[in-house]
């Protein structure tokens, strides 16, 4: 209840304070590509359902047809204000709107599509008994997941054997954790680790 009183308050501020610089944001996008301002992908959320995700647009239109992972920071997929916005992790201040809404929290296991999802086993679907959030230990941690990606010889089969895998125990252990405190520190730290 404390945590949803908390994720009501700030993203309601959020979202008040941050509304001139989302306009300019959209007027960036608009000017630099053609397509739609934000960008709505299908999510799986708490308790296994689906819900649409909000970001800002950061690639040319239908390029989620083409693969669902983004390899590299210079993804040919990527708009030229895309790369900043992804950069800075900007693309993200939308989900500010799923925060109000109930969809997610400011602070939970990242939100995955459903392809990756049907792949998780027993022990690994536990983390969809919490509500998804913006930011959580995996987002700390592979923060710089594209330019890993870009390493590998077959990025989405280094994605499901490796990186997934490894996100989830982190999102396990923030279940086992979670409290006002945690998440108060954990987005301090993602703030901190994008500045940085």
């Amino acid at each position: 209840m404390l945590k949803r009183l908390f994720d009501i308050i700030a993203s309601l501020i959020g979202l008040l304070l941050l509304f001139p610089f989302f306009i300019l944001i959209a007027l960036v996008i608009s000017i630099d590509s053609r397509g739609g301002i934000f960008f709505r992908q299908v999510r799986v959320g708490k308790n296994n359902r689906d819900f649409r995700l909000f970001k800002f647009r950061t690639m040319a239109t239908g390029s989620d047809k083409k693969g669902l992972l983004t390899v590299g920071g210079r993804d040919s997929r990527i708009t030229r204000v895309g790369y900043y916005l992804r950069k800075y992790k900007l693309d993200e201040l939308p989900q500010l709107l799923n925060v109000l809404i109930g969809d997610m929290s400011l602070v939970g296991p990242r939100p995955e599509v459903r392809k990756y999802v049907d792949m998780y086993n027993e022990e690994q679907r536990k983390v969809l008994l919490a509500k998804p959030g913006i930011t959580d230990y995996a987002s700390i941690e592979y923060v710089n997941e594209n330019e890993l990606l870009a390493k590998s010889d077959n990025p989405e089969q280094t994605y499901i054997l490796e990186v997934m895998p490894a996100k989830l125990l982190l999102n396990q252990k923030y279940i086992s954790e979670q409290g006002l405190f945690t998440d108060i520190r954990i987005i301090f730290k993602t703030l901190l680790k994008i500045v940085s």
